[in-house]
């Protein structure tokens, strides 16, 4: 962080939002902060050296895009906990997987192509992890998805303000891909070159044009399978080291106001309703970023203050097992079925 002056800080938060989908994206970064275009290369290339910024690229709903999704809570043994993190990071699906301070100590998230069995895929998991318990906690309700963390410090973490992507709404039926639409996705789920024009190298690669891939990124959007391009943060790295999952007991009769007001809190980074169960009674979860334990319970605070919901759990996590971006269509999907789908039994 020291290593970072405040025009790369502004430069991290713009970016976060939204990257400029246009032919020359440094540039107008760069006129936006008094910046030449090699100047913002310069700066992101010496910020990437530092693993602050994860990647810069195309952010996509994984559900319109066919998969099936769920976050997924675990108890193990003690004795068990490594070696059933090792068998979660074999999945392909697997993008994060979190011990947290709970009984239920791995926390993970998994997506499956559609013509797969995420119950199933699940099921074998459980299985061959030695799990005492397994719950799936799909989404029912999406409230806010998108992280915006404020680099300059300069800003109340309890802050409000309109959820910026607490409008996305998910088509009810995800559109059909053709060979064309999965070729860009593959394309743009990449990260994105330091180069002057880095949308028309990703496009080179194909053979297409830059103007194709700007064609085809504003349908994708429309068709709510393209969320935005962005950069990702790596949150630690970043100065933002507490990650506290808050989950909250609230009556189902209150679920969608609740939600809704927990989207405005700008520390909130992913807000949704999940299902409950006999040992799970918590139905909202809203995931909080901060620099200290002390700020996440400050923003639960005001939560809880905003809402007049005061049961609630603060799940944080003491171990990453596993932060990586989801790949769509790629081989290791069916190769992993191929090798735990057929022989189902305990390890």
């Amino acid at each position: 962080m020291e290593a970072m002056d405040t025009v790369d800080k502004l430069i991290i938060n713009d970016l976060q939002g939204e990257f400029p989908l246009v032919a020359r994206p440094f540039a107008a970064i760069g006129a936006a902060h008094g910046l030449s275009e090699n100047d913002v290369i310069d700066r992101l290339t010496a910020i990437k050296g530092l693993n602050v910024i994860r990647q810069i690229s195309a952010i996509f709903d994984t559900r319109t895009l066919g998969y099936k999704s769920s976050l997924v809570a675990m108890r193990t043994a003690p004795e068990d906990e490594l070696y059933a993190a090792h068998v979660l990071n074999e999945h392909p699906g697997v993008s994060h997987n979190y011990k947290r301070n709970h009984e239920f100590n791995l926390w993970f998230t998994i997506a499956v192509p559609g013509h797969s069995s995420l119950e199933r895929t699940v099921e074998v998991l459980h299985e061959r992890a030695r799990a005492i318990s397994t719950r799936r906690l799909p989404t029912l309700r999406l409230f806010k998805i998108g992280v915006t963390l404020d680099m300059t410090g300069d800003e109340d973490p309890a802050r409000q303000s309109d959820p910026a992507y607490g409008e996305f709404r998910r088509p009810a039926t995800p559109p059909p891909l053709d060979d064309v639409d999965i070729t860009w996705i593959r394309v743009l789920q990449e990260d994105l070159p330091l180069t002057p024009r880095p949308f028309a190298q990703l496009a080179g690669s194909i053979g297409r044009s830059e103007d194709d891939l700007f064609s085809w990124a504003s349908a994708a959007m429309q068709r709510g399978q393209l969320r935005r391009i962005a950069a990702v943060l790596h949150h630690r790295k970043a100065g933002f080291r507490a990650n506290g999952m808050a989950v909250w007991k609230v009556p189902e009769d209150r679920i969608e106001a609740v939600g809704n007001r927990m989207a405005h809190f700008t520390s909130v980074s992913h807000c949704y309703q999940r299902p409950t169960y006999p040992d799970w009674p918590y139905s909202v979860f809203s995931m909080i970023h901060a620099r200290t334990p002390e700020e996440c319970e400050a923003v639960a605070g005001a939560i809880a203050s905003e809402t007049g919901i005061a049961e609630r759990a603060m799940l944080y996590s003491s171990t990453e097992y596993r932060k990586v971006r989801l790949r769509y269509f790629i081989p290791e999907f069916d190769q992993w079925e191929a090798a735990n789908l057929a022989v189902a039994s305990p390890a």
